[in-house]
């Protein structure tokens, strides 16, 4: 467990459409307290499976289960280094209204085709930063949206990175704390049979179907992330965030493993 204190709090610069958690930074790592479920779980556990993907250890944010205690409150939650190196995280909402006068959101959906809306977006990011296959990192990324049903990407928590030079580079891939159901207090509750729940979650980049926004980004980017994990795997993974009830990791256990069927082409 670590206290933080008032000073160690960090002002909200990503958005979240669930609300925003509590995050603190101190010598060189990030803290986010758990706000609607079990968010530092669910960042921790992808984390850890795609460390069993062919994606390289510099493409995500590696994140571990950590208690914070702050004002007088014990909160669950996760923490990871800081991986900014002295560069700076732009999303692509505040990006496309500084070099465009207009926020990417609302261009998108400007757009009718959602294949269009995925391109459009991703040759603007090319055009305005000079990035190169940024096509293929979101291929990557909406891959693991939808393996992990991770409810809340979108374009204020997508980013790149820009130095004091302008120069660009691509982000690790972060904020995964809304994946694997983890909102228990408003949209997943553990009442509920969260099996069935799977096919309720929605996905939020440039339409609300995970599968569909996998299949364009598949099909105009390639087919990318390949996974190996087994059931073993997953059951020690979970398990070593036993600051969680058996309960809740015996839930995501079942969901990461209902989803390792679904996309068993992954494999």
């Amino acid at each position: 467990m670590i206290a933080l204190f008032e000073t160690d709090k960090k002002e909200q610069d990503r958005q979240s459409s669930k609300g925003n958690q509590l995050k603190f930074e101190r010598d060189g790592f990030w803290y986010k307290a758990d706000y609607l479920g079990y968010e530092g779980l669910a960042e921790y556990v992808v984390s850890k499976l795609l460390g069993y993907s062919n994606l390289d250890q510099s493409e995500y944010v590696d994140y571990e289960p950590e208690q914070i205690e702050y004002n007088g409150n014990i909160y669950k939650g996760c923490k990871s280094k800081d991986f900014t190196g002295g560069w700076q995280l732009i999303t692509l909402e505040r990006l496309f209204k500084q070099f465009t006068g207009q926020g990417l959101n609302k261009m998108i959906y400007s757009i009718t085709d959602h294949t269009a809306r995925l391109k459009r977006m991703v040759d603007e990011v090319e055009r305005i930063t000079g990035l190169k296959d940024f096509g293929i990192y979101m291929s990557k990324m909406l891959t693991m949206d939808a393996f992990f049903l991770n409810d809340d990407r979108h374009t204020h928590n997508i980013a790149v990175m820009v130095d004091n030079r302008q120069n660009f580079k691509l982000a690790p891939i972060f904020d995964n704390a809304a994946g694997l159901l983890s909102d228990t207090m408003m949209d997943y509750p553990l009442s509920k049979d969260h099996i069935m729940l799977i096919d309720t979650a929605k996905a939020k980049t440039f339409c609300d179907s995970f599968d569909e926004q996998l299949d364009i980004a598949e099909k105009l980017y390639g087919s990318i992330v390949k996974f190996s994990f087994s059931y073993k795997d997953v059951e020690n993974i979970v398990n070593g965030a036993d600051v969680y009830n058996a309960e809740i990791r015996k839930r995501v256990i079942d969901i990461v493993m209902q989803m390792r069927r679904k996309y068993e082409y992954m494999f």
